[in-house]
């Protein structure tokens, strides 16, 4: 039976009284330790006394992404010998930011996932294929092992790519489960084919799935989600987090968002305003961690957008859950006259079966406008395909991008530079970005 902690079956009332109390905590323990919040309140004239409950947070000043960047240390609460682990975020909306780990920190880390897991139907009897990495300062495939450890399932440490190794290590020590960036599991599907594997009798039954949606925003499967589960009957899970926030938020059975653990964090949906925004519209979601001691976070803006939803689940929590992210804040498209994000973009690619793997790229143009550039990987054209391409992205998104037709190991060259720990498949060339 996975765990559920009493607070994420209470009331939300219940839920509100016991977050605000954390708030005030919170409030003492920043004002006493930060530099960086200890200014910010002395700066805006700010009483961190005054700020008593969930409602009073649209009294503060939000914190950025820029603020961590320009005074990284001065979030800083602990002294340096009581720091065990650094770690730093990927830098996909910038310069790489450094966060300091206590070992309270690890232990509140390995709580997070280990309820995260409980939400995924994972239990002691479960045997997880590691698939991420654990070097390179990473914190996501750190976590997954501490939760995993904690609620005593096995683990299988086979770190990203390598179809090979993946199947063998499945054929050895048959896993339940997957965790896994979604979009390498076709090419996992792909290669078992070619070698005459049959990936289905593996043990596999599940998949947690990480970094890119697999859902729509009705909560159905997205064309990756279908790709992957019409060749291959296992059971897949979204699940969201940040190196900021250290906390996730993963689907139950329900499949119908990823649950919020409110013990971990408060969580608001701002508008342009910094304001919250009604449920049914999408924010940006805004954290403040509690219980982090080494480096917190009080209204940081994570750039991602999405909506949120309040009603009870069927699998008894009664916690909010949040949709799938809509797209960056920052990524934002604005493509002769249309609105896009870059996964809806992913989403039409991904529907392409001649298309291997692609980047997006946008840019300004000679007017000061976005343009975008696919760099699709295919292995041999056939006359019109381009066309075929453009006239699918006009149904499903009424514009089209330019297409530059590479080979997939070219691509693969461009999304894997030296220093990824993922592929990268939107690179941002505009003006300012």
């Amino acid at each position: 039976m996975s765990y559920v902690p009493e607070i994420e079956s209470t009331s939300p009332e219940e839920i509100r009284k016991y977050q605000s109390q954390r708030l005030v905590d919170l409030m003492e323990y920043l004002n006493t330790n930060s530099v960086f919040y200890k200014n910010l309140f002395h700066q805006n004239k700010i009483d961190y006394r005054s700020i008593r409950t969930l409602d009073d947070l649209v009294q503060l000043p939000v914190t950025t992404k820029d603020d961590l960047q320009q005074h990284n240390y001065d979030f800083l609460c602990v002294e340096r010998n009581e720091i065990i682990d650094y770690v730093t975020t990927s830098g996909t909306m910038g310069e790489p930011v450094t966060f300091a780990m206590t070992n309270n920190d690890l232990d509140r880390l390995a709580y997070n996932e280990y309820i995260s897991f409980s939400c995924a139907n994972t239990t002691k009897e479960d045997v997880f294929q590691l698939m991420v990495t654990l070097d390179k300062r990473f914190m996501a495939g750190m976590a997954y092992f501490l939760g995993l450890r904690k609620l005593g399932a096995g683990i299988i440490r086979s770190g990203p790519g390598l179809q090979r190794l993946q199947l063998e290590s499945m054929k050895k020590f048959r896993p339940t489960g997957l965790i896994t960036v979604p979009s390498f599991i076709p090419k996992l599907i792909e290669y078992a084919n070619s070698q005459g594997i049959n990936y289905r009798e593996l043990g596999v039954e599940k998949a947690v799935c990480i970094g890119e949606p697999i859902r729509n925003n009705d909560f159905t499967l997205n064309t990756l989600g279908k790709k992957i589960t019409d060749q291959w009957d296992i059971k897949l899970y979204s699940t969201y987090a940040s190196t900021e926030m250290g906390t996730a938020f993963t689907e139950c059975e329900a499949g119908r968002g990823g649950h919020h653990h409110p013990e971990m964090i408060i969580v608001e949906f701002l508008d342009e305003n910094n304001l919250p925004v009604a449920e049914g519209q999408a924010g940006e979601v805004t954290i403040t961690t509690l219980g982090v001691e080494a480096m917190p976070l009080l209204r940081f803006k994570t750039g991602d957008m999405c909506h949120h939803f309040t009603e009870p689940c069927s699998c008894g929590r009664t916690t909010m859950r949040l949709g799938p992210v809509i797209g960056r804040k920052q990524h934002m498209i604005k493509l002769k006259g249309t609105t896009l994000y870059p996964p809806a973009i992913y989403d039409v690619l991904n529907e392409i079966q001649q298309i291997e793997n692609y980047v997006v790229e946008v840019y300004t143009n000679a007017l000061g406008t976005d343009e975008i550039l696919v760099k699709a990987g295919i292995r041999q054209t056939v006359p019109g395909i381009e066309k075929r391409i453009k006239d699918h992205f006009r149904a499903r998104l009424r514009v089209a991008p330019e297409i530059l037709f590479l080979s997939p190991t070219e691509i693969a060259d461009i999304q894997m530079h030296e220093h990824s720990r993922k592929p990268v498949i939107f690179i941002d060339k505009r003006k300012g970005s």
